[in-house]
Parts: structure tokens; sequence; C-alpha cells
């Protein structure tokens, strides 16, 4: 209970402050609207105005949570106004695009750890590769994808492979590199041949490394996901929540969508946290 205190009172002071924020930004519509009807209001009613109305600046926390509820709890899973509905959609972009970019990164930094060419050329490239933004390169996968046929949810995933390869590729080369002199020596002595090394030795060491940068992967690969589905024009998933708040004013909505997708992706890792905690242990390294 007592570990749990310092987090209860982040949140509850988030929440508070995200409540004053809703007044400060919102006063002015309320304000201008008693204007125009030639009513004075009092504090309490510009309070309360501004935490239930339709089409806020920055919605309080009660609307946004009523949203989540009405489009979670009170729509059938298969509506396309449930956001467990469009959560779905945008998850299996997320899931291929981070199975993907795992294999991808993990093949990149074994080759970078075991051939000096690769890490003299191909690290570099790596690096350079995160420096193009996201919004720029994801329509031009979109467009060049569509122009060979291929559309749906592969050109998400693979913009979802290209944020989350990164952190793997550099969390694999700094673990498979982990292991200090004295232990290569004694593999050496013992002498293990170098797919032994890798086995026995490069690779356990590499698993605290290499499950940190999933949980970075994850959380990437479902922003990739996410941006994905804005140049796309998408009917589904919550970028095209997201976009259709964004067309007709719905604040409310978006920012339902936008809890939502950081609620999938707070699950996600939670999820890679236990499989790394049980991996782990069976290893020892707990």
């Amino acid at each position: 209970m007592r570990s749990l205190a310092p987090v209860l009172t982040m949140i509850v002071a988030l929440i508070a402050i995200w409540y004053g924020a809703a007044v400060a930004l919102n006063s002015a519509w309320a304000l201008d609207k008693a204007k125009r009807a030639d009513v004075t209001l009092s504090t309490s009613a510009l309070i309360a105005d501004t935490w239930s109305q339709e089409k806020p600046r920055l919605p309080a926390p009660n609307q946004v949570g009523q949203e989540i509820w009405k489009t979670t709890v009170e729509k059938k899973i298969t509506s396309k106004r449930s956001l467990i509905y469009h959560s779905w959609i945008t998850l299996q972009a997320t899931l291929l695009g981070f199975g993907l970019g795992t294999v991808l990164g993990f093949g990149l930094a074994v080759g970078i750890v075991y051939s000096g060419v690769m890490d003299r050329t191909v690290m570099p490239w790596v690096i350079a590769s995160q420096t193009i933004p996201i919004l720029a390169i994801a329509p031009m996968i979109i467009v060049v994808l569509n122009s060979i046929g291929i559309s749906g949810l592969l050109p998400k995933a693979i913009i979802s492979m290209y944020l989350s390869f990164f952190p793997i590729v550099v969390g694999m080369v700094k673990g498979l590199r982990s292991p200090d002199m004295m232990q290569l020596d004694q593999m050496k002595t013992w002498n293990a041949s170098g797919a032994q090394e890798f086995w026995k030795l490069r690779l356990p060491s590499s698993m605290p490394f290499l499950f940190t940068s999933m949980k970075i992967g994850m959380a990437a690969s479902l922003v990739g996901a996410i941006v994905g589905e804005l140049p796309t024009g998408a009917v589904a998933g919550l970028g095209a929540r997201l976009l259709a708040g964004s067309y007709y004013g719905q604040t409310i909505q978006i920012w339902s969508a936008l809890l939502m997708a950081a609620a999938l992706a707070a699950t996600m890792v939670g999820l890679i946290g236990i499989l790394q905690r049980v991996s782990l242990k069976r290893m020892g390294m707990s």
C-alpha cells in the first residue's frame, strides 16, 4: 500500500491540474455565451459550464471518462463507434510491426557485433534513419506500397517497424557486447566455438537489454501504427478516431482516443515486463 501512495498522489495531482486547466481554457467561451445572453455567471456556474461544454478546448476528465465508458462498455465491440474495435485495428498493425522490428533489429545487432564492416557502415545508417520525421516518411511508404498494390495492414506495420527496430538494435548491440574480457577469455579457455559463445554467453547476457529495448519498441510501434493510419484516410483505428475528431472539432473524442492509446501501450509494455520477470527468473538472473 505504501508503494501505491506516491502513484495515487501523482494521479490525483494531475487530475486536479487537468480540471484547473479546463476551467482556464474553456472559460472564455463560457463568458462569451453569458455576455451574448446578457447573463452574469457565478463562479460555480462558470466552472460547471467549463466542465460540460460540447466542444471544449480542453475537455474535463469527467467528460473524457464518460466518452470512454460510452464507447467501450455501452457499445458492442463490433460497432464502428466502439473504442475497443478501433483499438483492435490499431493493435494488429502494432503487433505485426513490433514483430518485424524485433526480428530486423535483432538481426542487425548480431551482424553489427560480429562484423566490423557492418559496425562501420550499417550502424551510422541505422542512427541516421531516425533523424527523418515519421510524419514525412509515412505518406511516402503508403504511396509507394499502394502503387504496387499493397494496402491495408502491411503499410501501417512497416511504419511501426521503422520506429520499433531502432531501440532493439541499440539495446541488443549493447547487450551482446556486455560480457567482459574475463568471461570471453574463459570461453576461449574452454575451447568454445563462436556459436557456443553466442548461445551460452552473449545471448543470455543480452536478455535484460533486449526486454528493456522491447518495451521502448512496443510504445514506438504503437505510435507508428497510429501515424500510419493518418495519411491513408483510414476509417478504423485509433488514428482514424483522432483524425475524425480533428476534422469535426470533437476534442472529447480526440482525448478519449489518446487515453485509450496510452492504456493500450501501458498494457502491452506491462505484458513484456511480466515476460521479462518470468524469463529472467528462469535464467537465474532475477
